[in-house]
């Protein structure tokens, strides 16, 4: 079976021109409104949120009409941000408790789908709202689009997901939508395999603040939520290893979440029984790019993946990357364990190491990750979609 991948060259030969006049997509997110926002006052900043906001900006700005279903953070009902209209569905607490998988969740995201009115409907993450779009899709003739959101999305029991019962609609939406897209090899060769779709390949993409400054720091850095798939503890014992090199460990857990909070404690215990580890809990968005600017490797520990936001933050800049995972890019060392790690991360302190690496993570950002390469292919998906 061929993959069903929309290469950079027929992409690139579509032009910005070629995309539909107005017409309208909507992205059913219900958490993206704090990153959209870039409201620093709601400690909400997840990767398939950054990503649907850059899509969305993107699309905006090339002549498409662009909506947002976010949950109610207490803004303004059909508030518009960077040309995107964000209608608001239910605050994240709202309802009884069993009952309001029903009401208000169903119904608000049912009704504010209505109220849109677009052409497409894009969904990112593994949720029970794969059904929810499906169904809406079907039966008021609109188009839906699926976006894999890590490698964990395509498994028959998605760790991501709590209950059989949502874990059921996930896979039934999952197997109905319109299109289903991946990042990367590995989600495609899985969603084939246990799903029998065969999806569309479009990397990730991201683009620089405009006021980035990129410049060869010496800290060794660590962004993610704490979660036991991210392994923050393994950063620690990195850091452990390598007592002459600072390292900075960004992210915090959710209010409420108990087993992340506990987490969070423990890997600050331990990070506080080190001279050479910053540890600075959550940051807003805009303030973790700035770290970035400063930032001489990033380091990844976790478990699994898709395509990590922090890795194209990182290579935009030419910052090079030492992980446990294999995103299939090719660039950067992969690692087992600890002492691994801390190899990698300690050569690439060696000028010609990292002057290589870091030529290598720009070169791959710019043909594979640019906002210009991978809009142009959502460019041509969505018009054979609209066809």
């Amino acid at each position: 079976m061929s993959a069903a991948v929309l290469s950079p060259g027929v992409a690139a030969g579509r032009s910005a021109r070629a995309l539909p006049a107005k017409r309208h997509i909507c992205f059913v997110a219900p958490y993206a409104w704090p990153v959209l926002a870039r409201d620093a006052s709601l400690a909400i900043v997840g990767g398939a949120e950054v990503q649907q906001c850059i899509l969305m900006r993107l699309l905006a700005r090339q002549g498409w009409r662009v909506s947002l279903i976010s949950l109610d953070f207490g803004q303004s009902d059909e508030a518009e941000v960077d040309g995107v209209r964000v209608f608001k569905t239910f605050k994240p607490d709202a309802g009884v408790p069993v009952l309001r998988f029903v009401h208000p969740r169903l119904t608000a995201v049912w009704q504010a789908m209505r109220k849109v009115g677009a052409d497409i409907y894009y969904l990112r993450s593994a949720s029970m709202l794969t059904s929810v779009i499906d169904a809406f899709c079907r039966r008021t003739g609109r188009r839906s689009i699926y976006a894999a959101a890590s490698d964990d999305d395509f498994v028959p029991d998605s760790r991501q997901i709590r209950y059989a019962r949502d874990r059921w609609l996930y896979r039934r939406g999952l197997s109905r939508v319109d299109r289903i897209v991946v990042q990367n090899q590995t989600q495609l060769d899985a969603c084939r395999s246990f799903f029998k779709r065969d999806p569309v390949l479009i990397p990730s993409c991201y683009e620089l603040p405009a006021d980035a400054q990129p410049r060869n720091g010496n800290n060794v850095l660590w962004v993610g939520r704490m979660d036991e798939g991210k392994r923050p503890e393994l950063a620690v014992e990195v850091a452990r290893r390598l007592p002459h090199r600072r390292f900075v460990i960004i992210g915090g857990a959710p209010p409420g979440d108990a087993a992340r909070t506990a987490l969070f404690e423990k890997v600050r215990s331990e990070a506080a029984k080190l001279h050479n580890v910053e540890m600075t809990g959550f940051m807003p968005l805009d303030q973790v790019e700035r770290r970035f600017d400063t930032a001489r490797v990033l380091i990844n520990t976790s478990s699994y993946e898709g395509m990590p936001n922090t890795f194209l933050q990182a290579w935009a800049r030419g910052v090079p990357v030492v992980a446990t995972v294999d995103v299939g890019a090719g660039i950067y060392p992969v690692c087992q364990d600890a002492d691994a790690l801390a190899d990698a991360v300690e050569a690439l302190f060696q000028e010609e190491n990292w002057d290589a690496a870091s030529r290598a993570a720009r070169g791959y950002f710019q043909q594979s990750h640019s906002t210009t390469a991978v809009i142009a292919r959502y460019g041509q998906l969505l018009e054979e979609l609209l066809r």
